[in-house]
């Protein structure tokens, strides 16, 4: 078994060559205004989370990741204190770790605190499905389950309040 820090720089390296052989450059994710792709996956405490089908009528963050990365728990923090202002609403977030193991996603989650649903994606057909190619990658689904936008990068506050209004109920 190879060490973290070579698996992590080999992982990088795939991410990169991957993003750089796309072709023609454009984004190959689902465009916004385009239903969110439906996937699968098992989360941190053993159990399946299905997409859409268990967020049905909830706006939605689908936020991609890895313990290596950078600006991961920055952008985690941001979306869990979000999440928490706004869980009255609806909204609901569901990570998604990419290709790392059960015990590293686990470890990474509960050192930040945060308290919404990680799946895992150990060989990364979710990550796949959405056209990610770097991360952190931010997805807002709105609660009919089209995509409403998208952050590649850290998400900031300001940049998580613009893509908030597009999904969020408007008040009454």
């Amino acid at each position: 078994m190879m060490p973290l820090p070579i698996r992590a720089l080999l992982f990088a390296l795939a991410c990169t060559l991957l993003a750089a052989c796309s072709g023609d450059g454009s984004d190959a994710g689902p465009a916004r205004g385009i239903a969110a792709p439906r996937f699968e996956a098992v989360d941190l405490d053993g159990s399946v989370r299905r997409f859409p089908e268990d967020f049905a009528g909830k706006p939605v963050i689908i936020d991609f990741w890895a313990d290596w990365c950078r600006y991961c728990a920055n952008s985690m923090t941001r979306i869990d204190r979000a999440w928490r202002e706004h869980a009255a609403s609806g909204l609901s977030v569901l990570a998604v770790n990419v290709a790392q193991d059960r015990a590293t996603a686990a470890a990474f989650i509960e050192h930040l605190g945060v308290g919404y649903s990680a799946v895992l994606d150990p060989e990364s057909r979710i990550t796949r499905a959405y056209g990610v190619k770097g991360l952190p990658m931010t997805i807002f689904v709105d609660r009919n389950g089209l995509i409403s936008g998208k952050v590649i990068g850290e998400v900031d506050d300001k940049l998580l309040a613009i893509q908030l209004e597009r999904i969020l109920p408007k008040a009454k």
